[in-house]
Parts: structure tokens; C-alpha cells; sequence
């Protein structure tokens, strides 16, 4: 499937490049330091409808696990289930605009892995995710995420907007 590529002001003031509708990998910034000491961990079994005919997780399937990684971060932080968000913050959601992944290993039908998820840093309506999925204890998968802390924007319902992360929110991924 073709995206189309649209620019966007990202909250950082830079001027970004957006790819609509299509899965775009880049590079994986593993080399940077989290900023979060809070890490969720999900231990689960690769299940045959994960996989290719050849037997591996097909790659799409990570950023799936990627995905569930965070919402389990944010309700291990918070405390709270995602369908939560807007009765307590007053937010839609925390959709991702970007993700990217390196893929080190296979993960097979029947493995056991555990996926570690962390934030690896807040500005101020989005932030970044890492994630590092284990098979056996080896690192499979490295993946990182940037999500959004969106609402309605006031001005057209229709749309979403991103608002000001709540300091009660950050920090909470602090706790020990």
C-alpha cells in the first residue's frame, strides 16, 4: 500500500515529514538513555496465527506487541484502563505518529517471550516508547514508538489535538 506524505510542525518546533497510511522503519535509537525507571514487562507464548508459513512471527505482528506494550506501561503507571483516559485526563487517546523497529532475531510458533516496554522521553504533547522483546532471554526485537497525548481539538470536534502532557502523569513513570 502507497502513503501519501504530508508535513507536519512537531511539537519540538521541527518541520516533519509524515507518511499517511503506510508503515514506514527507520533506523532504531536504541543508544539512548530512557528517561522513565518504570519498565512493564509482558510475558507471553507466540501463537501460531503470529506466524508466516515459515514458522516466524510475521514483522507486522511486533508492532502489534509493541502496541500493547504501551497501553500496559500507561495502566501500570496510572493505574487506570485505557478506556479510563478521557473520565480521568480529559483525553481521547495516545496514538502513535511513529514507530520504527530492528529485528535481531526470529521469534517462532510456541516460543516464550517477554516484551519490555519504557518511555524513553516526554516533551510537551508527545513521547517516545521503547521496546525490547526477548526470546529465551536474547534480545529479538528492539522497537521504539512516538505517541501523542490527544484530545478534541476545541476548534473542530472532528479532529484530534495534542494537549499538554499533566505533570501527574510524568510523574508517575518515575516511581520506583
Amino acid at each position: 500500500m502507497k502513503g501519501e506524505r504530508k508535513l507536519a510542525l512537531h511539537d519540538s518546533g521541527h518541520l516533519v515529514s509524515l507518511c499517511v497510511a503506510r508503515l514506514t522503519l527507520v533506523r532504531f535509537r536504541g543508544d539512548m538513555p530512557a528517561m522513565s525507571n518504570l519498565v512493564g514487562r509482558l510475558k507471553f507464548e507466540i501463537l501460531w496465527g503470529h506466524c508466516d508459513p515459515a514458522g516466524i512471527v510475521f514483522n507486522p505482528r511486533f508492532f502489534e506487541y509493541f502496541d500493547r506494550g504501551s497501553w500496559s506501561l500507561f495502566e501500570l503507571a496510572l493505574g487506570i484502563k485505557p478506556h479510563e483516559l478521557y473520565g480521568t485526563f480529559g483525553i481521547i487517546g495516545i496514538p502513535l505518529v511513529d514507530s520504527g523497529a530492528r529485528f535481531i532475531a526470529p521469534a517462532r510458533f510456541g516460543d516464550e517471550v517477554e516484551l519490555t516496554s519504557q518511555i524513553a522521553a516526554f516533551r510537551r504533547s508527545s513521547f517516545d516508547v521503547d521496546h525490547r522483546l526477548f526470546v529465551r532471554g536474547e534480545l529479538a526485537v528492539e522497537g521504539r514508538e512516538t505517541r501523542v497525548w490527544a484530545g478534541r481539538d476545541p476548534t473542530n470536534p472532528e479532529k484530534l489535538k495534542g494537549l499538554p502532557i499533566p505533570a501527574e502523569v510524568t510523574a508517575k513513570f518515575q516511581a520506583a
